[in-house]
C-alpha cells in the first residue's frame, strides 16, 4: 500500500527525542524544548480524534480572507524537501532501537527536485543535446509510461509502470502535488534558457540551481511564512534573531515539536474540494482525478492552472484555503486509502504519533515560550470546551490539538499586536514553525541567508511569490 503523506511513523527521531535528550552534532532531529511529555489515555486520543468527533467539520467550506489553498499544497511540498523516513510505516508505534537517518538534507536546497545531482542522479537529467545533464526531464522529453502525447507532456516523466522519476517520491502521491513537482521542475528548465547565454556545462547547471534555491528560499521567507506565520513574528526572527531554534556547531537539525506537531497545521487548511481550471467544477481532493497519486495522468482534468491556486499576475479570484481552526475536513477522519481495520483518522493519528514521540503538552510549550498566562488559559479551556465532558485533558493539551486551538481563538499575528482568527498560526505555533525555517535556512551554508543577504530576485527571473514561481 502506497505511504501517503502524514501516515508513516518517523520511525528514528526517537533516539534522538527522549526527555532530557541533548542535541549533537550531526543529528539530524532533536528538541527545541527539553520539557516532560505530557500523557493522555489512549481512548480519549481515540474519541478526540474520530470521525463525527469533536474534530469533524463535516462538509462545511469555512474558507480563509487571505492564504490561497496552493499555499498549504506548497507546504507539503517544503515538507518533503527537508524530512523523509524511508522507513516510514502505517504503525503509530515508536521502536526504541530504529535509528533511521532523514534521507532529506534539512535545508531548504531543493533536493527532492535535484536528487543528488546530474552525475549521482543521472536518470533526471538530459542524457544528450545541448543541455545534457543540465535540464531536468518531464514527461514532454518523452516518457515510457502508456500516455497520449498531450497527457505526457504535461505530467513528469515516469517509467513503462507509471512511476515517477523524481527526486522524491511522495511528490507523485495526489495529482496537486505531481503538478507543483512539475511546475518547480519547469522553473529550473525556464532559468537554465536564462542564463544560457552566460553559462554552459556544469556551470550553467549550477549556476541555474542556486537561481533556482535562492528565490525558492525568497518566497518561503517572504510569501509562504508571513501568509501562515504572520508578518510579526517573520520580522521578529529576521530583526532580532531566533531564540529557540539553536543548533550546536550550526548544524541544522529538524525539531520534533515541528514536525510531529506544528507543522501538521495543513491538515485543517485542506478543503474537501480543489478547483484546478478555470470555469470547471471543484473535484474531490480524493476523488479519481486528484486522489490517484503515484500513477501517469489519465486525463486533462487533473492538469493544474496555478493562476486558479495562487495569486499571480493573471489576477484570477483564487480559492481560498479553509480555516486554520480545530476542525477537519470529514473525509480526512476515514481516510479511503487506509483498511477499515486501522485508524483512518489522520487527526487520530496525529495525536497518537505525538504521544509516541513523548512531546510535552501546548500549555507547557507555551509557557516555555513566556506566552502569558491569561493567553494559555484560555486556549486550555476552549480546547477542553471542543474535546467535551467525556474526554480528560486535565493534564493538559496534546501539542497539535493546541495549535489548532490556539490559531481558532488567538489567530495569526498579521502585523504587530494585530491577530487574525482562523487565517494562520498562532503565537506558539507561528513561532515553532518560522524559526525552525529560518533556522534551516541560516544554518545552510550554499543559501542567500549565508551567502548574501543583501541578494534580491534579479531582473531575468526576479519570481518574489510562490505563485510568480509556479507560473514563470
Amino acid at each position: 500500500m502506497a505511504n501517503h503523506h502524514g501516515m508513516g511513523t518517523l520511525q528514528g527521531i526517537n533516539a534522538f527525542c527522549h526527555y532530557g535528550y541533548q542535541e549533537q552534532r550531526g543529528d539530524r532531529f532533536g528538541r527545541l524544548f527539553d520539557i516532560p511529555p505530557l500523557f493522555t489515555p489512549a481512548p480519549d486520543l481515540l474519541a478526540l480524534g474520530a470521525q463525527g468527533g469533536a474534530l469533524d467539520g463535516g462538509k462545511r467550506a469555512c474558507r480563509t480572507q487571505t492564504v490561497a489553498v496552493g499555499q498549504i499544497f506548497f507546504g507539503q511540498f517544503l515538507d518533503h524537501d527537508i524530512t523523509l523516513d524511508v522507513s516510514t510505516s502505517l504503525s503509530s508505534v515508536v521502536s526504541d532501537e530504529s535509528e533511521i537517518d532523514n534521507a532529506r538534507t534539512p535545508t531548504l536546497d531543493l533536493d527532492c527536485v535535484y536528487a543528488q545531482g546530474p552525475e549521482a542522479s543521472p536518470f533526471l537529467y538530459h542524457a544528450t543535446g545541448d543541455y545534457a545533464g543540465i535540464k531536468l526531464l518531464t514527461g514532454a522529453d518523452g516518457t515510457a509510461a502508456t500516455q497520449s502525447a498531450n497527457l505526457a507532456k504535461n505530467d513528469l516523466s515516469r517509467t513503462p509502470h507509471g512511476t515517477a522519476i523524481i527526486g522524491d517520491p511522495r511528490n507523485d502521491e495526489n495529482r496537486v502535488l505531481s503538478q507543483l513537482q512539475l511546475a518547480m521542475i519547469r522553473f529550473h528548465n525556464k532559468v537554465v534558457d536564462i542564463l544560457s547565454s552566460e553559462y554552459e556545462g556544469s556551470e550553467l547547471f549550477e549556476e541555474a540551481r542556486r537561481t533556482v534555491s535562492w528565490h525558492y528560499q525568497w518566497v518561503v521567507i517572504h510569501d509562504f511564512l508571513p501568509q501562515l506565520c504572520g508578518n510579526a513574528v517573520v520580522s521578529d526572527i529576521l530583526g532580532n534573531g531566533r531564540s529557540y531554534y539553536c543548533a550546536d556547531d550550526n548544524d541544522p537539525f529538524i525539531p520534533v515539536e515541528f514536525s510531529v506537531a506544528a507543522y501538521r497545521f495543513g491538515h485543517s487548511m485542506i478543503p474537501q474540494k480543489v478547483q484546478i481550471q478555470k470555469g470547471k467544477p471543484a473535484l474531490e481532493l480524493f476523488g479519481s482525478v486528484l486522489g490517484e497519486g503515484f500513477a501517469p495522468l489519465s486525463s486533462p482534468k487533473g492538469v493544474v492552472d496555478w493562476n486558479e491556486l495562487l495569486e499571480t499576475n493573471a489576477g484570477r479570484s483564487v480559492q481560498k484555503a479553509e480555516k486554520l481552526d480545530s476542525k477537519l475536513a470529514t473525509d480526512l477522519l476515514k481516510l479511503p486509502f487506509i483498511p477499515s481495520d486501522d485508524v483512518q483518522s489522520l487527526a487520530t493519528r496525529n495525536l497518537l504519533r505525538g504521544q509516541a514521540f513523548q512531546l510535552p503538552s501546548g500549555e507547557n510549550v507555551a509557557h516555555a515560550l513566556d506566552r502569558s498566562d491569561t493567553e494559555i488559559n484560555k486556549v486550555s479551556r476552549a480546547a477542553q470546551t471542543i474535546a467535551g465532558k467525556k474526554i480528560d485533558l486535565s493534564n493538559g493539551t496534546p501539542l497539535w490539538f493546541y495549535l489548532l486551538v490556539e490559531a481558532e481563538k488567538i489567530g495569526r499575528e498579521t502585523s504587530s499586536g494585530h491577530f487574525d482568527k482562523g487565517e494562520g498560526l498562532g503565537p506558539v505555533g507561528a513561532r515553532i514553525i518560522a524559526e525552525t525555517v529560518l533556522g534551516l535556512i541560516e544554518l545552510d551554508s550554499r543559501s542567500f541567508l549565508a551567502q548574501n543577504r543583501s541578494w534580491q530576485p534579479a531582473d531575468g527571473v526576479g519570481v518574489s511569490t510562490v505563485g510568480e514561481m509556479l507560473t514563470f
